[in-house]
């Protein structure tokens, strides 16, 4: 994902709360779910489900999980992105704060690249790739915020930009390849509602819960791949599989990628 520039990253709270106690089984879960670590990083193959940060439920978040990984005296992992609640796939942490600093430049420069995978209805979207160049805004309805298209000079507009690709459709459903140039929040999922082609599972967008007669039990996408500059040097590509329940659709709607 590409942020704008201005845009600060998300590091997680300014100041390091204290540990967090985590009970066996948590630890165990969260270290399950870990796809890539070196002494700069640590990588994450997120569920959907679990907030990345500042869940108001009392299961404890992604970024509290983080305490897990921190050493005797020092602080946890920091969070350098976030995804949705119920976005899957992978999601990346800095060990160190020198590396925290160092992506969370290289993120405000645009030097970080996201791969999502989405299954949209009710079919491919015309033409099947493209560039969804629309402005959103926040609108905050009670205790709940939407992104909503706006016109460019709309006093509260943020440009937003994604890329698409079709890689498979069959009859009702499409799955879809995406990589969002600017890191805007719900972007992905507001730009393909306005295509008139939504996510399946995405009711607060208008998505299908239903698709081919087979119930969607969540948002279908999923963060597939994430390439960024490596604070040692060089540049690094993590991939993350994606989940059972996606997979099990994908396959049941005739969208596998051969």
């Amino acid at each position: 994902m590409k942020f704008a520039p201005g845009k600060a990253p998300v590091f997680g709270p300014p100041k390091e709360k204290l540990a967090i106690k985590l009970s066996a089984e948590e630890v165990t879960f969260v270290r399950s779910l870990v796809i890539y670590e070196d002494p700069d990083i640590l990588a994450l193959n997120k569920p959907a489900g679990l907030s990345s940060q500042g869940g108001r439920g009392q299961v404890h978040t992604l970024d509290e999980l983080l305490w897990a990984f921190a050493k005797p005296g020092k602080a946890r992992p920091r969070l350098i992105h976030r995804l949705d609640r119920d976005t899957s796939g992978v999601i990346l942490t800095a060990k160190t704060k020198p590396a925290a600093g160092f992506l969370g430049k290289a993120m405000m420069s645009r030097r970080f690249s996201k791969t999502y995978q989405a299954i949209v209805t009710p079919g491919a979207p015309q033409p099947k790739g493209g560039v969804v160049d629309a402005p959103l805004r926040r609108d905050e309805q009670g205790r709940e915020a939407f992104m909503r298209v706006c016109a460019a000079d709309h006093p509260d507009a943020e440009a937003a930009r994604s890329r698409y690709r079709t890689l498979a459709e069959a009859p009702g459903a499409a799955l879809l390849e995406l990589d969002p140039e600017t890191g805007r929040m719900h972007q992905l999922r507001v730009h393909l509602a306005h295509l008139g082609r939504p996510i399946a599972g995405d009711a607060r967008y208008g998505g299908a819960l239903v698709v081919a007669g087979r119930p969607v039990p969540r948002l279908m996408l999923h963060a597939a791949a994430l390439k960024f500059p490596h604070p040692s040097g060089g540049e690094k590509r993590l991939t993350a599989p994606t989940p059972a329940d996606m997979a099990e659709l994908i396959a049941a709607l005739g969208l596998a990628v051969a």
